[in-house]
């Protein structure tokens, strides 16, 4: 964040660990953005962003999650797979009690 703040590049760092149980193996499945002189920028893995977005509900994250699967960044069964499992933890990370209503939706609005 310092780099940053030297260099006037606006970040808007999300500890998304703190908001949902991460899916296993994410680490693996970070993208990596590129590298610019000493910076290196990476963006959370796909699941992780489709599974926080699922779990607030908004017509634009449900658009973001579209774009997702539609890019095979995120495969459908795949996130429902990790939704249902994480449901099991969410007490531990406040999430959405409607979340599998959530991913419904969003079956709906890929038909």
């Amino acid at each position: 964040m310092q780099v940053a703040r030297e260099l006037k590049i606006h970040i808007e760092a999300v500890p998304l660990e703190e908001f949902i149980p991460l899916p296993k193996g994410n680490a693996d499945r970070i993208i990596h953005i590129g590298q610019f002189g000493n910076l290196k920028i990476y963006v959370a893995e796909p699941y992780s962003i489709a599974l926080s977005k699922l779990d607030r509900g908004a017509d634009t994250d449900y658009d973001d999650i579209i774009f997702l699967i539609q890019n095979n960044y995120v495969n459908k069964d795949e996130l429902e797979r990790i939704t249902t499992e994480t449901r099991l933890r969410a007490r531990q990370f406040d999430l959405h009690p409607d979340i599998l209503e959530h991913l419904q939706e969003l079956k709906n609005r890929l038909k």
